[in-house]
């Protein structure tokens, strides 16, 4: 099984971002060149799962290990990442009505970030042709399929239109489904996944002076769920992927990681305690 043993590229703003959202979008990062032999591949290889592609070099080194989603991935689930064995085609004849809403099968629903779940566009995808929808800060909501195919248009959904050469990386339980489509012809969306290797740490590209008592850990924007429960799941996903889960906690009421202009360090904050504060090297206070 092949792994990757690149440099990670993400800071520690765009981390949390992850956090927050549940996806990172990254557009035309792969050569036109490219994009139009996967479409030719694929036009001859129509099965649903077209596996095979992985076994060309050609794919595995401009898509697979693309300089800027294999950073990305690098920084999110650490050194040497196992590659995907598996690769999917959600591919359609347009026009095609809108999917469910759905979270994948087999997801789990936590802190943890194990696995990533990678698409890619080798073709654009505008609003006519149905772009997967994305609803941020949902990778935290736990549900089942029976109970979200009736919902229709919710509020703070993301498109992920993009330019052909787009690649959208996900927390495997987001909730998404295809968008109705207005265009005639074929839609590739390729899917395959990357698994973690190796105990979590804050291990990407390090900030000076980020500070985690007073980062902004809410989600912006319409959002389901109790009010600042954004901020309270993505802190803990963030203290997890810095491998401090064991030292992660929240007091309740106004204390760390609720949003706020206060005239001092919140009350709360894990590494802190009355009479004293500590933030072990390499962490905290940058």
């Amino acid at each position: 099984m092949r792994i990757y043993n690149g440099s990670p590229t993400l800071t520690d703003t765009q981390v949390l971002d992850f956090c927050k959202k549940g996806f990172l979008i990254l557009e035309a990062v792969v050569p036109d060149a490219i994009n139009r032999r996967v479409v030719e591949y694929l036009d001859k290889n129509t099965h649903y799962e077209p596996t095979e592609i992985l076994q060309e070099e050609w794919f595995v080194e401009n898509v697979i290990l693309n300089a800027q989603a294999a950073g990305a991935v690098r920084s999110l689930l650490g050194k040497n990442f196992h590659l995907p064995i598996l690769m999917s085609n959600h591919r359609g004849t347009c026009p095609l009505p809108a999917g469910g809403w759905h979270v994948d099968g087999n997801s789990k629903f936590g802190p943890e970030l194990n696995y990533l779940q990678v698409f890619y566009y080798p073709q654009a995808c505008s609003k006519e042709w149905g772009p997967t929808e994305l609803l941020p800060g949902s990778h935290f909501y736990f549900n089942q399929q029976r109970f979200m195919s009736h919902l229709q248009n919710l509020r703070g959904v993301y498109s992920s239109a993009s330019p052909a050469g787009s690649i959208f990386i996900t927390a495997y339980q987001i909730w998404h489904r295809r968008s109705a489509s207005a265009a005639k012809g074929i839609r590739n969306l390729l899917k395959y996944f990357y698994w973690r290797t190796v105990p979590p740490e804050r291990d990407w590209v390090i900030e000076p002076g980020f500070n985690f008592a007073t980062a902004n850990y809410e989600l912006e924007g319409p959002k389901a769920g109790e009010q600042f429960r954004s901020s309270c799941n993505a802190s803990e996903m963030f203290f997890w992927l810095c491998g401090q889960q064991e030292t992660y906690r929240v007091l309740g009421g106004q204390s760390w990681p609720l949003p706020a202009k206060r005239l001092d360090q919140p009350y709360g904050f894990p590494f802190e305690r009355p009479g004293r504060s500590y933030v072990p090297q390499g962490f905290g206070h940058e």
